[in-house]
C-alpha cells in the first residue's frame, strides 16, 4: 500500500488553448483532512475531478489509493466516497431509503443506520427528502457518500448555503469522520472552514499551486503577521519610523513585532498628547494569505 493517499507528479490539463492545471506537485497522506483553496476558474475543479476519475488529465501522473483514477478500476470506486456540489437523489425516498439503496451498490458497505446517526439524520431517517430542509438535504448527500464505508472521501464545498448553526454541526460531523481514520480532500470557498478542519491545505491560482502547509505555517510565512489599527483626532499624523499608512479614516500598519511596536506607538502617543482611538491589533489571516497569493488575477 502507498504511504500517501494521493500522489500528484506534473499534472497538466488543457482545454485547446488554454491551459488550466499547469504542472502541479501534491501529497495528501492518509488519515488527512486536506484542503484545496482556489479562486473560481484557478484550476481547482478540474484538479479534482481529475482524482475523483470524472476527467481526463493532459499529462503527469496521479496516483489515489494507489490506482491511476483515469483507468475507472472498480477496486478504486468502491473504496471512494464523493460529495458534489449538487447531487440528485430521489426526493421522494426516506433518508433511510437513499442510504440503504446506495449502500447495496457496495460490497463492504458501513451499517445503514449508523451512516444515519453519524451524519446526524436519525430523527428525519423515515421522512422524504422532499420534506428536508436543505442543510438537512446536504447531511443526505453525506450520508449517502458514507454508506460504502470509504476509505477516501472528496468533499466538494459541503457547507454552502447552510445556516451558522448547521455549518458547526457540519464541521463536527467531518471531525468525526477523520477520527475514523478516513481521509478527506476538501475544497471550501470558507477560509475559517479550512482553518477549523484541515490539517494541511494548498491554495491553488492561476493553474499551479501556490502555496503549501498548515494555515499556522501559512499566515506566517509572510513578512509582517499583525496589524495594528487606529484613528487620530484632527489632521495629526504618525513618524514616519512607524511605516504607518492611512487607510480611510485610519491609520494601519504592519509588524512582525506586534508588543515592541505597540509599546513604541503609545509611548509617542503619550509624548505627542495623541489620542489612539479604535486601536486594535489583529493577526494576518488565512483570508489576508490567500487574497495576497491569488490577487494577480484568476486564471483559466
Amino acid at each position: 500500500m502507498p504511504e500517501s493517499a494521493i500522489e500528484i507528479d506534473g499534472l497538466r490539463k488543457s482545454y485547446g488553448d488554454v491551459e488550466a492545471v499547469r504542472g502541479i506537485d501534491l501529497r495528501v497522506e492518509r488519515g488527512e483532512v486536506f484542503a484545496l483553496l482556489g479562486p473560481n476558474g484557478a484550476g481547482k475543479t478540474t484538479t479534482v475531478e481529475i482524482l475523483e476519475g470524472h476527467r481526463d488529465r493532459s499529462g503527469g501522473e496521479v496516483r489515489v489509493l494507489g490506482h491511476d483514477p483515469g483507468r475507472g478500476a472498480r477496486a478504486l470506486k468502491e473504496r471512494l466516497g464523493i460529495v458534489l456540489q449538487q447531487t440528485g437523489v430521489d426526493e421522494y425516498l426516506t433518508v433511510r431509503e437513499v442510504v440503504a439503496m446506495v449502500a447495496g451498490y457496495y460490497p463492504r458497505p458501513r451499517d445503514v443506520d449508523e451512516v444515519i446517526a453519524l451524519t446526524g439524520l436519525s430523527e428525519q431517517r423515515d421522512r422524504r427528502v422532499k420534506q428536508l430542509s436543505g442543510g438537512q438535504r446536504r447531511r443526505v448527500d453525506l450520508a449517502a457518500a458514507l454508506a460504502g464505508d470509504p476509505e477516501l472521501l472528496f468533499l466538494d464545498e459541503p457547507t454552502t448555503g447552510f445556516d451558522p448553526s448547521a455549518r458547526r454541526q457540519a464541521w463536527d460531523t467531518i471531525r468525526d469522520l477523520a477520527a475514523l481514520g478516513k481521509t478527506i480532500f476538501l475544497t471550501t470557498h470558507f477560509m475559517d472552514e479550512a482553518q477549523a478542519l484541515a490539517h494541511r491545505l494548498a491554495i491553488i491560482a492561476r493553474g499551479e499551486i501556490v502555496a503549501v502547509g498548515t494555515a499556522d505555517e501559512l499566515i506566517g510565512a509572510g513578512s509582517a503577521t499583525s496589524r495594528i489599527r487606529f484613528r487620530l483626532s484632527g489632521e495629526q499624523g504618525v513618524p514616519d519610523r512607524f511605516g504607518a499608512r492611512r487607510s480611510g479614516s485610519a491609520w494601519e500598519l504592519e509588524t512582525e513585532a506586534p508588543t515592541r511596536t505597540l509599546h513604541a506607538l503609545t509611548e509617542w502617543a503619550l509624548g505627542a498628547d495623541a489620542d489612539l482611538a479604535d486601536l486594535e491589533v489583529t493577526r494576518r489571516s488565512l483570508e489576508d494569505v490567500y487574497l495576497q497569493l491569488t490577487a494577480e488575477g484568476s486564471g483559466a
